[in-house]
């Protein structure tokens, strides 16, 4: 309790949590995207509910690994080299995350390009594509990308843990919050989902990069994905007013 007094008298320390705060509520912007696209092929009824638990598991995931803190800063350290280039757990993990997010928005665009016929039900609406249970894995597996990621980036922004525990849960029960506007304004503005699966492919490449040893400053991928939203912004006002 001392300690905790200690650190809520620090100003560096509420400078460190406004800080990780904002920081984990952007990274949460990716994973919160990837669960409204994929909670949307689910049956409505089970849409909200999907959303929840995916939001649910991200918290109850970070929270342990930020249990767990000592070892997550070891997954940095190299394994194995291949051709002078090292690699760590970490970037196994982030390789193997962004492929998948690449295969998936991938799949997805396919989809929304070219759809099967079966998928599409006689009325114009959407037949259910993807089983609750496949939904929640799927999600599941994202969640610790984003989460591994999430927490060894905090490390390197404060060493308190009661800081980084506290970021967390403001920045997942933000991600819970936004979770059903943002799935409703997905799914009725057909152009947004495209517009967020080229987030996710450019996401994908972005974690594949970081696990090749290549640094992509996040401030770059943010500001190109702000803009593509401003234009995609003028271009419904646009159609607006034209219908």
């Amino acid at each position: 309790m001392d300690h905790l007094m200690t650190l809520a008298a620090d100003p560096t320390v509420w400078a460190a949590l406004g800080a990780l705060i904002a920081m984990e509520v952007v990274l949460g912007i990716d994973n919160l995207i990837f669960i409204s696209i994929l909670t949307n092929k689910l049956p409505e009824h089970q849409r909200s509910k999907g959303r929840k638990i995916g939001i649910g598991l991200a918290l109850i995931m970070r929270l342990a690994l930020l249990g767990t803190v000592a070892f997550i800063v070891k997954l940095t350290a190299p394994i194995f080299a291949v051709f002078g280039q090292a690699f760590s757990w970490r970037d196994l993990i982030l390789i193997a995350g962004g492929l998948f997010l690449v295969w998936k928005a991938t799949k997805e665009i396919h989809h929304k390009v070219d759809p099967d016929p079966e998928s599409v039900l006689a009325g114009g609406g959407r037949a259910v594509t993807l089983s609750f249970g496949a939904a929640i894995f799927q999600i599941l597996i994202l969640d610790l990308v984003f989460s591994i990621d999430s927490i060894i980036t905090a490390v390197g922004m404060t060493e308190h843990v009661p800081v980084m525990v506290i970021a967390v849960i403001v920045a997942v029960l933000t991600m819970l919050l936004a979770a059903d506007p943002l799935a409703r304004f997905i799914d009725k503005n057909p152009t947004i989902v495209m517009l967020a699966l080229g987030f996710l492919l450019m996401i994908g490449g972005t974690l594949i990069a970081e696990g090749f040893g290549v640094h992509v400053p996040k401030g770059y991928i943010y500001a190109a994905m702000a803009f593509s939203a401003l234009i995609e912004a003028l271009n419904m006002m646009s159609r607006r007013r034209a219908r």
